[in-house]
């Protein structure tokens, strides 16, 4: 406000030119379309531009929101979100998807290492400071809005966007949680940054390059048993090419999905939590018509 209120459209149209107000035009039905208000629309008024200051008055995906983060990730080079890259048939090339990108400079590099900056120390002594490790390089940034703010009680949504390791970024992730339990808290470093936090460092123990270094060091151990316990059962139907279903009780939900899909057959779960018992029996061949009941606990 104090900067833009005599020229507000400088600040809108340099939001503009980062393509935030633009569509993905993803390959998929219902993307939202993003709404950040301009001078020139008829409902502008005085409060637009402070309240766009702190998130107010706009609106984003939180796909369209996580691919702006993962511009400042790449070095200001905003590319498209790919869902798909190759179409194969029994191993013919049936379509390749290629990478294609949005504005090949959201703002000079300049920029973006001061932003790379701010995002690290977010984490490290800013309000997602509670996610620290130095062992564990992540940067990002927390959100906490209020939703149905006319209601007496109101509702909260918590987020927490970014990408890891901070000084090499290979991942990008978003998590956006709606209508915590406020007794438990609602902020975004509270209810959705150790959720980042997790999916983070499970993607780490699952990589096979990063799994050769103490991940005991980085990464809890309930995080690491189950990684290696993922590993050896997928490196195991790989080597052999087997279709069998391997044990599952005691895996985690998603790492149980992963190897049944990838062994062709369907997933069917009941409860949540950990695998307590299986449909079919360790060592079953499974076809696609197979479906496996997993209950959790």
């Amino acid at each position: 406000q104090d900067n833009y209120k005599t020229n507000p459209d400088d600040y809108v149209d340099r939001l503009y030119s980062m393509n935030l107000n633009e569509k993905l035009d993803l390959p998929i039905k219902g993307e939202g379309i993003p709404m950040i208000p301009h001078p020139d629309d008829e409902n502008w008024s005085g409060l637009s531009l402070p309240w766009m200051g702190f998130g107010y008055g706009v609106q984003l995906t939180p796909l369209q929101t996580l691919t702006f983060y993962n511009a400042v990730a790449n070095d200001g080079v905003m590319v498209k979100p790919r869902l798909i890259r190759e179409v194969k048939s029994k191993e013919k090339l049936i379509e390749k998807f290629d990478r294609e990108i949005i504005n090949p400079a959201i703002c000079s590099q300049n920029t973006i290492d001061k932003v790379k900056v701010m995002m690290e120390n977010v984490v490290k002594r800013g309000t997602a400071d509670n996610l620290y490790s130095k062992n564990f390089s992540m940067a990002g940034k927390t959100g906490t809005c209020q939703s149905e703010y006319w209601k007496s009680s109101g509702n909260y949504i918590a987020s927490f966007a970014g990408y890891f390791p901070a000084d090499t970024p290979k991942y990008s992730c978003i998590v956006v949680i709606h209508k915590p339990n406020t007794t438990k808290g609602y902020y975004g470093n509270i209810v959705a940054g150790p959720v980042f936090k997790t999916i983070a460092q499970k993607i780490y123990a699952n990589n096979p390059l990063i799994n050769k270094i103490e991940l005991q060091k980085i990464i809890p151990s309930q995080i690491v048993k189950s990684s290696d316990n993922y590993l050896k059962k997928t490196h195991v139907q790989s080597e052999t090419g087997s279709k069998k279903l391997p044990n599952l009780i005691g895996m985690e939900a998603m790492d149980a999905i992963a190897i049944v899909e990838n062994l062709g057959a369907q997933v069917v779960l009941r409860g949540f939590g950990k695998v307590t018992s299986q449909s079919l029996k360790a060592g079953t061949k499974l076809s696609p018509e197979n479906k496996v009941t997993l209950t959790l606990l």
